[in-house]
This record gives C-alpha cells, sequence and structure tokens, in this order.
C-alpha cells in the first residue's frame, strides 16, 4: 500500500481549519492537477470559480445554512463549462443549434465531478482537509446568480479546503462485498436485514456537526430522507433556464 492509497482510504470530512493560508502555490499545484483530469472526448468541460470575495462567500455559506464555508481559506465551486464550446461554434460560423443538448450536458457533469474528485485526493495528499459542498446549491438561483454565470454553464458543486483543525470520526462504510458486484447486479432478498450489521455500527458514530447525537442508522436515513419532497429543489428548471435542451 502506497501513502496515496493510505492518504484516500483515512478520508474525512473537515469542516473546520486553522487559520493558516494555504500556500498560493499548493493551490496552483491543485489547479495543474484539475486541469490534468480525465475528460470527455477532450473537450474538458468543466472550471472551477474560486470564491473569494467575502460577500460572496457569506452569501453561499446563507444558501447552504452551513456558517463554516464562509470562513474557510479557500472556497471553490465547481461548475461545468458548454459555453466554451458554444463560443467556439459561433466564431467558427458553426450551427449551435442541439449543442447544449442532455448528452453533452452529462458529459460537462462528468467532467466536473472527477475534476473536482481529483483535487479532493491531491489537496488530502498534502496535508490538507476539504469538505465537498452539495448544499451550495439548496438554492440553484441564487447560487448561479452569486457567481454570474452565463448561459451554457451550470454549477455542479462546492468545496472548501484548509488544514484541519479537527479530528472527526472515520466515518462508517458498508462492507464493499455489497458494492463491487460481478457481472451483474446482485442483491440480497432483504437489504434491512443484511444491513442491520451496519446499521449498528452507524449507530455509534458520532457526527461533529452534532457532537453529542448519535446519528441514526443508515436504513433509518433512507427511509427519512429519501422521499423528502425535492420539488422546490429540482435543478430541471435551472438547467433549462440556462440554455440545456435535456429532451435532445
Amino acid at each position: 500500500m502506497n501513502e496515496t492509497i493510505r492518504t484516500q482510504l483515512a478520508h474525512r470530512t473537515i469542516r473546520e481549519f486553522t487559520g493558516e493560508p494555504i500556500p498560493e502555490e499548493t493551490m496552483q499545484t491543485l489547479f495543474d492537477v484539475a486541469v490534468r483530469t480525465s475528460t470527455s472526448r477532450g473537450f474538458q468541460q468543466s472550471v472551477f470559480i474560486r470564491v473569494k470575495d467575502q460577500a460572496k462567500r457569506d452569501e453561499l455559506a446563507r444558501i447552504a445554512n452551513q456558517p463554516y464555508i464562509a470562513r474557510a481559506p479557500e472556497l471553490l465551486v465547481g461548475v461545468l463549462d458548454v459555453r466554451r464550446g458554444i463560443r467556439i461554434l459561433e466564431e467558427l460560423d458553426q450551427p449551435t443549434q442541439g449543442a447544449a443538448n442532455m448528452v453533452v450536458f452529462r458529459e460537462a457533469f462528468t467532467d466536473t465531478v472527477l475534476m473536482i474528485q481529483n483535487v479532493s485526493v491531491a489537496a488530502e495528499t498534502l496535508g490538507l482537509g476539504v469538505s465537498h459542498l452539495g448544499s451550495v446549491l439548496n438554492d440553484y438561483a441564487a447560487a448561479i446568480e452569486v457567481l454570474e454565470l452565463p448561459k451554457y454553464t451550470f454549477p455542479v458543486l462546492g468545496m472548501i479546503l484548509g488544514y484541519p483543525n479537527q479530528e472527526p470520526q472515520l466515518k462508517p462504510r458498508m462492507d464493499k462485498s455489497l458494492r463491487v458486484h460481478t457481472d451483474v447486479y446482485q442483491e440480497p432478498e432483504s437489504w434491512t436485514e443484511t444491513l442491520k450489521d451496519y446499521d449498528d455500527e452507524m449507530h455509534t458514530y458520532y457526527d461533529l456537526r452534532d457532537a453529542n447525537r448519535r446519528v441514526d442508522q443508515f436504513t433509518t436515513q433512507i427511509a427519512r430522507k429519501f422521499i423528502e419532497d425535492f420539488n422546490e429543489r429540482s435543478p430541471i428548471p435551472h438547467i433549462k433556464a440556462q440554455g440545456f435542451d435535456l429532451e435532445s
């Protein structure tokens, strides 16, 4: 086992950081990693917005309902970028109709997620802590406005980075035999029965966001959260408003 794998196996979400800034050289190294990430068709349809303006940070923290976002040493938002390709087509007098379709959106979305994960691993190998932020998308329209995103771009995931100032427990994961299948999708007769031991393990885990309370069992979390009404948080209207045609 090498140091990179050892670091990956020790991954924990870090939400509180020391006041030490990340050296600019380190950040530029992480951005070098970002641009070397695998990308569909070589189109490189992902960008980072590095949020340094405190007013923007405060607003994103408000959207996420997570105050620690505003005080993190570095706040990045991964954004899928089809606009560059559209602009190139326009400049070459090529048709753009249908260019921002579902296939392209999916490719750009995947590019962005891969970039974020690649940078996360690199950051942790350098002794940094990372937290991914789906929460900055609690209000898509507001996030798009804060980041001043033009058409044919869309926010995918945020992340904060810094030197850790906390030591959270390693969060339990279900056994890999339940997530690595051979040839076909495989499942037990009863998931609730199969996951009993994992439920017990999860119930002994303390999340530092509420350090005095044990978390729910995994299956209980599924029952409570999986069927929440997400209509108000649906990205579809906002994706369409950014110029994407998800039906083509």
